[in-house]
């Protein structure tokens, strides 16, 4: 149970879509009207899992170890992807070209969130932030085949989605979400570190 608390000083967006990613072989990723939330993301995606192999973002350990899984759903905005859009002068980009799980709307630079910030459904689940996602060549690759007669979209994508990718998150607070429940968005008090000289 989530306790009952002021929300008005807590910036609030929509779940405007939810997503699964349900084939192996493809980044895209597929709406749904209602996903189910449990200890290793959304039941049924492909990403699933309390732990994963690690991969070329975790190269301190040895590849393939495993570890927890930090990156359970990515989380993109339509704000978001609609500036990339602008900027690489696309009509434009589909949450799912980028495998994303959630698509919000309302929550200003929702790629900035910081890590700790936690996501209020209001269904009850509770979405923890846990990195910002960096741009890659798997969405720009979709978003060229989607755009044929236009050269250069992969590295393109990669170098103007940076700050506008999304952020990555894990289940704080199991349940189910309903496509357009309301967000509202906690941010935690966090502290910079700097090692004394």
């Amino acid at each position: 149970m989530i306790k009952d608390e002021p929300i008005q000083d807590l910036p609030s967006g929509v779940a405007e879509a939810l997503l699964l990613g349900l084939q192996q072989d493809t980044l895209v990723s597929t709406r749904m009207p209602a996903v189910q939330a449990s200890a290793g993301g959304f039941i049924g995606d492909k990403h699933f899992g309390v732990t994963h192999p690690s991969d070329s973002r975790t190269p301190y350990y040895q590849r393939g170890s495993m570890i927890f899984n930090d990156r359970q759903l990515s989380i993109v905005s339509v704000e978001d992807l609609n500036e990339v859009a602008s900027l690489m002068a696309l009509p434009k980009i589909e949450a799912e070209w980028l495998g994303a799980n959630v698509l919000t709307s309302g929550i200003a630079q929702l790629s900035r969130l910081s890590p700790g910030t936690r996501l209020f459904f209001s269904g009850g689940v509770v979405l923890y932030v846990t990195h910002s996602n960096n741009p890659c060549s798997g969405p720009g690759k979709i978003i060229q085949e989607h755009f044929p007669e236009r050269e250069g979209l992969t590295a393109l994508f990669i170098k103007l989605a940076m700050h506008h990718r999304g952020v990555v998150a894990v289940v704080d607070m199991p349940g189910e979400i309903k496509q357009g429940e309301t967000i509202r968005v906690r941010h935690e008090e966090r502290y910079t570190y700097r090692e004394e000289v």
